[in-house]
């Protein structure tokens, strides 16, 4: 899921329940598991975040992806692609 939310915070600033929304229209999961992967990879510097006013209720916390969380995802999405190539290389072979 990690990849998945520096993936999405790649080009666009988003806030915690908008990328929840996004992550669960392709893959299944839960709201409470977002928010402390959140608080984890700011707390890491990966992330900066900021308040921005919102019409619907509250200020919402934006996450913004920092230089050092941009070249982690690149690196991380890299490697997250040569590993599903060798694994579909090995399911082709099993057929």
């Amino acid at each position: 899921m990690e990849l998945c939310v520096l993936a999405l915070l790649d080009k666009v600033d988003r806030y915690g329940y908008e990328l929840v929304q996004l992550i669960s229209q392709q893959i299944e999961i839960s709201e409470g598991s977002v928010y402390p992967l959140l608080r984890k990879l700011t707390k890491e510097e990966y992330f900066t975040t900021y308040l921005q006013k919102s019409t619907e209720g509250p200020p919402r916390k934006y996450y913004q992806l920092s230089d050092k969380g941009r070249n982690y995802y690149y690196k991380f999405k890299k490697e997250w692609v040569e590993f599903s190539n060798g694994v579909n290389q090995l399911l082709k072979e099993g057929k």
